[in-house]
């Protein structure tokens, strides 16, 4: 499906905690056990160290990111779109806006992880300047490896 308008990104609500919910676990946490509930993600949205982000198109929500910020580095905990969006810059512009803001923060690098099998997810980040610093064996309900993935700031400009 091909957007039909703006790409809007801004802050979630503790409303939409049971939308973000929903979606992380059909879209990321399938086959697993449901780790990110709607309490979860409300009490992340609420955490001031945390930035739960939306990005809507015509007021529907289509893609969100959940990334927690530490002294020196930041973590992505979450990102996830809807599969009838993708293809479409919505992670992009997500994962821009993110690290912009972890810039601002003053962060040193982003880490994240992501399962081991999902190929397109590790060149997605790959794109995006991300590198494989390991495994986790087991990470995912102690049956599914993930990658880790690591991306310097420090000194790293954002294009314009």
């Amino acid at each position: 499906m091909l957007a039909r308008g703006t790409t809007t990104l801004r802050l979630a609500h503790r409303t939409e905690a049971p939308t973000l919910a929903n979606m992380s676990r059909s879209l990321v946490e399938h086959g697993l056990r449901w780790r990110w509930t709607a309490r979860r993600v409300r009490e992340a949205i609420s955490d001031k160290e945390t930035i739960a982000l939306v990005a809507t198109i015509e007021g529907e929500i289509v893609g969100f990111a959940i990334m927690r910020f530490g002294d020196e580095a930041a973590h992505l905990h979450l990102l996830a779109v809807d599969p009838r969006y993708r293809r479409q810059g919505v992670a992009t512009k997500l994962m821009d806006w993110l690290e912009a803001a972890c810039r601002t923060a003053g962060m040193h690098h982003v880490r994240l992880e992501v399962r081991l099998e999902n190929l397109p997810a590790r060149q997605f980040y790959a794109r995006l300047g991300y590198n494989e610093r390991g495994q986790i064996k087991g990470y995912y309900d102690e049956r599914e490896s993930a990658a880790v993935l690591f991306k310097p700031l420090v000194g790293l400009r954002t294009g314009s």
